[in-house]
């Protein structure tokens, strides 16, 4: 099945839910709703035709001072015939989105690393806790107002337990 093939199928069961799509070098993607989107991911991988099986990854992206802040960029594989699809999803500060995770277990670590790194929260998570950053860390370091040096960058501290001295 061929890109256009798959992005059609999707227009075609999910009316309204693609709010942009691009096509570049073979690659496909889509921006899509927040209310069409666990539904859409479940589609994706459950339907017959399309079979997206793998998760490839989750990544985030922070556009301050835009609005929505940020963006999240989920990487869909088929590997019964080597497709993929990009799947993206505009998110304000504060929302929850909903996990993944019941669909793909491969979502688990990297719906922690975004909740970590960016401090967007996946309602529906089985274990949503930092995974890269320590339990007390504060702040979430790829905001883009996060300090570029750190909050306590230019005070010592013990490399044992990571408090400053």
């Amino acid at each position: 099945m061929e890109n256009a093939e798959v992005l059609d199928r999707i227009k075609k069961n999910f009316p309204g839910a693609v709010v942009e799509e691009s096509r570049f070098r073979g690659e496909s993607w889509i921006t899509v709703t927040k209310n069409h989107f666990l539904e859409l991911m479940k589609f994706l991988h459950d339907d017959d035709l399309l079979r997206f099986d793998l998760l490839l990854d989750i990544a985030g992206t922070d556009y301050t001072p835009g609005s929505p802040r940020f963006e999240l960029v989920y990487i869909l594989f088929s590997m019964e015939d080597s497709r993929r699809i990009i799947i993206k999803l505009k998110v304000n500060e504060g929302e929850d989105i909903p996990s993944v995770t019941h669909i793909w277990k491969a979502a688990d670590w990297p719906e922690r690393e975004v909740f970590d790194l960016l401090g967007i929260s996946f309602s529906g998570h089985p274990d949503l806790r930092r995974i890269l950053t320590w339990d007390n860390f504060e702040g979430h370091p790829l905001r883009k107002d996060y300090p570029l040096l750190g909050k306590d960058f230019d005070e010592k501290f013990d490399p044992d337990t990571i408090e400053i001295v």
